[in-house]
Parts: C-alpha cells; sequence; structure tokens
C-alpha cells in the first residue's frame, strides 16, 4: 500500500508532470514531421496497415495497474476518436495515382487535428489531475488517438485497394 501511495504521488510532482507535457509535445512534432515526409514518396501497403498495427502494441500499458481507466472512459475516448477526430481526415486525406505508383497527399487537417489534441490534453489537464494520474490520462489520450487511427487507416486501405485495382 505504501509503494502504491509513492508511486502516485511521484506521478503528480511538477517535475514529472512538465516532463510528460515536453514529452508529448516532442513526440507529436515528430509524428508532423514524419507526415509531412510520408507525403513525398509512394506508399505501400505496408505503410498504411503497419502503424496502426504498431500503434495497438500499446494496449500492453493496461497490465500496468497505474493506468486503470474506468471501461466507461476508455470507450467514450476510443468513440470520440472514431466520431469526431477521425472524420476529418477520411474526408482531408486523398490518394492519387502517379504513372504506377500511388501516392497520399498531404492533409493539413492531420496537423491541425495533432495540435488540436495536443492542446485539449493541455487544457483539461488541470481538470483531469483532480480525477486521474498522469498514467490515466495518458491512457485515456492512447484511446482516442487509436479510435481515430483505425478508421482513418482502414480508408486510406480502401482507397489504396481501389486505386491498385484500377491498375491491373
Amino acid at each position: 500500500m505504501k509503494y502504491r501511495r509513492f508511486v502516485e504521488m511521484l506521478w503528480t510532482e511538477p517535475i514529472v508532470q512538465t516532463a510528460a507535457i515536453v514529452f508529448s509535445a516532442l513526440a507529436g512534432l515528430s509524428l508532423i514531421i514524419i507526415r509531412i515526409r510520408a507525403g513525398k514518396r509512394p506508399t505501400t501497403l505496408k505503410k498504411i496497415v503497419i502503424p496502426p498495427l504498431g500503434m495497438a502494441t500499446g494496449f500492453i500499458m493496461f497490465a500496468v495497474p497505474v493506468t486503470h481507466i474506468p471501461w466507461l472512459w476508455g470507450l467514450s475516448a476510443f468513440g470520440t476518436g472514431l466520431l469526431m477526430f477521425a472524420f476529418p481526415l477520411i474526408v482531408t486525406t486523398r490518394m492519387e495515382k502517379v504513372d504506377s505508383d500511388i501516392f497520399v497527399r498531404r492533409s493539413k487537417a492531420f496537423i491541425v487535428i495533432m495540435v488540436a489534441l495536443f492542446l485539449l490534453r493541455l487544457s483539461l489537464h488541470h481538470v483531469a489531475e483532480q480525477y486521474m494520474t498522469i498514467p490515466q490520462t495518458g491512457a485515456l489520450f492512447y484511446l482516442l488517438a487509436f479510435g481515430m487511427i483505425v478508421p482513418w487507416r482502414l480508408a486510406m486501405l480502401s482507397d489504396y485497394l481501389r486505386l491498385s485495382k484500377a491498375e491491373a
């Protein structure tokens, strides 16, 4: 019991909270840079399917008790990503065939959504910390992001397969 209380206190330290915000900002920035660079090269089936599969490994975090959240919160976060954040990405992500290659045209909406998620997390930080720890907040936003990426990548996969068949 003392260990658990110590771990919970550790996560509320201002330096840990600041580090979590800085790490989150750097991760988001690197994701945006990678996304911008990816638009300059043709896409493949692997490039569409691997990100959600790689991201799915993040569910292992729920094996650690400090990340546990109520089921309703998790379903709400996933549903919010699915219904609110995936739609603009699906609508604005376009695939284009150039010769025999298929390119994903850059979407400014991706950058806007990533920045919006970060700002949302920052703005809700003080409210959320009254009800949950930083790892729980991370788990919640992970589910939101996963709910966003899965339908978006499925839509990209559908477009890619449609354009690939048009080639044959």
